[in-house]
């Protein structure tokens, strides 16, 4: 799902030379029209290396991309899981723990793309301390009436899509686990079949600072979500 860090996590893998991920392909709305369109642009994606290997110095061992559970994946789940086991695709699902860190990114990610407060640009991404913390100046305002059923619905989204695609090679990734213990970036290269390389990645986190001084109207979330099963997202 979107801000669950799979833009930092893309950089890790393609750092690795023998990896080319190819980015978030089905933004494109006319890629994702229909269930032909889907597997045209797949078989596009996948022989991408057979049309451009000779100019590359290292194999590609792994080739991808980046698709979001909003863009046509769940619309048509029988048919690309078909296509995933028929081709021999890999899947890593990329979610998020804390669901509300999730929001205030959506929202403050939203807010940039009217604002647009780097000089009069807008950028999910950053790659310096100094734009980072100017995109986190901006505290979003959550809705709590609707907080808890919203995040049911994000729990909802993920068990459905874990469920839809049981029956493909798969692995699950957290966000906090990448961050918190790197060895999780070895398993991702044993799944993918890779040669073990050291990944790195040039952006830099914005929302660093603790919740509480990341959300406006931190009290009223607070006290929705205090006593809940989504307390431990306060924390």
């Amino acid at each position: 799902m979107q801000r669950s860090g799979s833009g930092w996590f893309e950089t890790l893998l393609n750092s690795h030379i023998n990896v080319s991920s190819n980015g978030e392909i089905f933004s494109v709305k006319d890629r994702r029209s229909n269930i032909s369109t889907i597997t045209s642009t797949l078989d596009k994606v996948y022989n991408l290396d057979w049309l451009n290997s000779a100019s590359k110095n290292e194999c590609s061992a792994a080739v991808g991309f980046k698709w979001m559970l909003n863009q046509g994946l769940m619309d048509h789940h029988d048919e690309i899981v078909e296509y995933f086991n028929r081709r021999g695709v890999f899947t890593i699902f990329l979610f998020r723990r804390n669901l509300l860190r999730r929001m205030i990114s959506v929202l403050a990610n939203t807010y940039d793309r009217d604002a647009k407060l780097l000089n009069g640009t807008h950028k999910s991404h950053v790659h310096s301390p100094d734009e980072a913390e100017i995109l986190a100046r901006y505290k979003p305002t959550i809705n709590s009436t609707l907080l808890i059923p919203n995040l049911k619905h994000e729990e909802a989204k993920i068990a459905k899509a874990l469920e839809y695609f049981k029956t493909t090679r798969h692995i699950v990734l957290y966000y906090e686990d990448l961050v918190n213990n790197r060895t999780k970036l070895m398993d991702v290269q044993e799944f993918l079949r890779l040669p073990q390389r050291d990944l790195k990645s040039r952006q830099v986190k914005i929302h660093k600072a603790p919740i509480s001084d990341q959300i406006e109207n931190w009290n009223d979330v607070n006290s929705t979500l205090k006593g809940t099963q989504y307390e431990s997202f306060l924390q």
